[in-house]
């Protein structure tokens, strides 16, 4: 097979527009998280805004928990 030698445009991947997750209630690791990423907002840190929502969209839970 030939390589590609001339260019090629740019790949252009869809921006994510899922909604923030929320805490769960009664769970203290998402309150942590949720009260983080409320405070990263404020200072503007938009890179640990998005930590905290990947963290609180991965973090387990038992079935059946609100």
């Amino acid at each position: 097979m030939k390589p590609i030698t001339y260019a090629q445009p740019p790949v252009e991947l869809p921006l994510r527009t899922d909604p923030e997750p929320g805490p769960v209630a009664g769970c203290g690791v998402c309150a942590a998280l949720a009260a983080e990423r409320r405070e990263a907002r404020l200072r503007g840190d938009r890179s640990t805004v998005s930590d905290c929502n990947v963290e609180l969209r991965n973090h387990p839970h038992p079935k059946g928990a609100a």
